[in-house]
């Protein structure tokens, strides 16, 4: 080369190394696991109550290889389904939270210690909750700490279960539609409400989490 000068790499070599330089590795499944927690204990209770696939899907108007695909954990089901399925295996949305008490005595315990909370993260809609009382199919009574990221829902569809709820936003802020009302309710305000009557909520915010202290009667199996 003469006079000492550099060759230049053509524009385009540029863009692709500085493109090379800056790309990030595919995203990897959020929760996985807790898909396949999910989906056995959905399984364990069918097989339980020997109920078909057939049945199930009969019950609840899912198709069957959508519920074969929540039981694989192939599929994380929205808290919709959860609650319909719930209705149908004749439990609590709290008996769907992963393996099986490990003793026969598990529903009867007084205290659940914070490092023991069940927790069911619905990774896709931005909504966990933690189970804060026992675990155990024939709860009727259970307590959950809800956390809903900026943004979380539980869809834009209406739904509708068996038993009571009732509430207490703790943190951020929460719309809850029941029936063809909606509400914004902030830290300190509370609910209660016929699970019954079609409804569903959300978190509103763009950059902050809101918490909810959430309770849920089961009034009688399906």
């Amino acid at each position: 080369m003469s006079g000492g000068k550099r060759m230049r790499k053509p524009a385009a070599a540029k863009a692709v190394k500085k493109a090379k330089a800056v790309a990030k590795p595919a995203a990897r499944p959020a929760e996985p696991a807790m898909d396949v927690a999910v989906g056995r204990r959905i399984r364990d209770l069918r097989r339980t109550r020997q109920l078909s696939l057939e049945t199930i899907a009969e019950r609840t108007s899912l198709s069957i290889g959508f519920l074969s695909q929540i039981e694989r954990g192939l599929s994380s089901p929205s808290l919709r389904v959860l609650a319909t399925l719930a209705d149908v295996l004749g439990v609590g949305i709290a008996a769907l939270f992963g393996a099986s008490p490990s003793t026969d005595s598990a529903s009867d315990s007084v205290v659940t210690r914070g490092m023991q909370r069940p927790e069911l993260k619905l990774w896709r809609t931005g909504i966990s909750k933690q189970l804060l009382s026992a675990a155990g199919a024939e709860n009727r009574l259970n307590l959950f700490l809800v956390h809903l990221e900026p943004g979380g829902s539980t869809g834009d569809e209406l739904y509708t279960h068996d038993g009571e709820e009732a509430g207490l936003v703790l943190e951020g802020e929460m719309m809850l539609t029941v029936d063809t009302e909606t509400w914004s309710l902030k830290t300190g305000d509370s609910f209660r409400f016929a699970s019954r009557r079609p409804h569903r909520f959300s978190n509103p915010a763009d950059d902050a989490k809101a918490v909810v202290l959430w309770v849920n009667c089961v009034t009688g199996a399906s």
